[in-house]
């Protein structure tokens, strides 16, 4: 970039012949369970696509998962770091019948692709060896070019409406007033443009972990995560409704669902560890989709609607945590020394 000037500075904390602080560890850690994770769903979906375009998205998306996959294993290696157990071909079965309809991928990819651009993102600036740092700024710039592409195709095959519109300020304004704040009772002003997409992108996201989940809802064996799994609909239909509710008021579009893109099958592709994981991890992503918008919203009954959320969100995943220690299924991260064993 010509705007940054180089700045010629070596320091032997920087280089690769540091050992592993806690967050290359950790993030490293997380991205390679991550990845191995995507490729076992990806690979299934590859099995039935029929459009040209998505397919190619996929194979696009697998590609970068392999890339990462090779990449941190080299970290490992060099640090006799173990590989993570994480998931393996037989926590997919890939001569299962269709769960999903192709249009069903783009939606899956993007929720998957944003989920990965915040790991990669936060990962960049807490990383000090370069080496480390480099490879999260390559995952989060091949990241963002899918994401680009997902995004063609949404909207070019018309599986997406553009986010909504509202007008351009005439000029900069200050606010004078404390009811800026309100949101129940009073003056109530309109949503200001960060609400407006905040509330589109759990909309969005809801709308995909939901039809994810349908699918392995009708899928799943064990009767106790078949149960979360109902329990997980009814919260994020409820959640998706919330959000529709605060855009329409105001008659502003919203994402719609996408249920009708999940099969009949009941047939599983998929074992239950790797679905009981994936929607922990959904509804992690839910967590940090959910504080975002409460840091930059003004009103006070959108603040308490993503603070609801958020609680039945944390309730859900520490039962789905609880479920995965129950049969063996959760690998611990790296964890910092117990003195109190010394």
């Amino acid at each position: 970039m010509d705007v940054i000037k180089p700045i010629q500075y070596s320091a032997k904390e920087l280089d690769e012949t540091q050992p592993f602080t806690s967050v290359e560890m950790g993030k490293l850690w997380a991205t390679f369970n991550g990845n191995s994770m995507s490729q076992r769903i990806l690979t299934y979906f590859l099995q039935h696509c029929d459009d040209d375009a998505i397919r190619t998205l996929l194979e696009n998306s697998l590609a970068l998962c392999k890339d990462f996959l090779k990449k941190i294993e080299v970290f490992f290696h060099k640090e006799n770091f173990p590989i993570p157990f994480s998931f393996t071909e037989e926590d997919v079965n890939l001569t299962a019948p269709r769960l999903f309809h192709d249009e069903f991928y783009v939606h899956y990819l993007k929720y998957a692709a944003k989920a990965g651009l915040n790991l990669y993102s936060i990962a960049i600036p807490l990383v000090l060896r370069e080496d480390i740092r480099e490879f999260f700024n390559y995952a989060n710039e091949c990241t963002a070019i899918l994401l680009g592409q997902i995004n063609n195709i949404l909207y070019g095959h018309h599986y997406l409406a553009k986010p909504p519109m509202i007008p351009i300020p005439e000029k900069p304004t200050f606010i004078n007033k404390q009811n800026y704040l309100n949101g129940w009772f009073g003056d109530v002003r309109p949503l200001h443009a960060m609400e407006v997409i905040h509330l589109y992108d759990n909309i969005e996201n809801n709308t995909t972990s939901k039809a994810l989940l349908l699918g392995f809802y009708q899928t799943v064996r064990d009767e106790k995560i078949k149960a979360l799994f109902k329990r997980g609909l009814d919260m994020t239909d409820k959640a998706v409704k919330q959000c529709m509710e605060k855009l329409q008021k105001e008659n502003l579009p919203t994402p719609t669902y996408i249920d009708h893109l999940v099969t009949t099958s009941d047939s599983a592709p998929f074992s239950d560890k790797i679905m009981l994981f994936h929607k922990l991890d959904m509804f992690a992503m839910k967590i940090r989709s959910c504080a975002n918008a409460i840091s930059v919203n003004g009103r006070r009954d959108i603040s308490a609607l993503f603070l609801r959320n958020l609680t039945s969100i944390g309730l859900f995943v520490d039962d789905a945590a609880n479920l995965l220690i129950e049969n063996g299924w959760m690998e611990s991260p790296p964890l910092a020394f117990d003195r109190s064993k010394l």
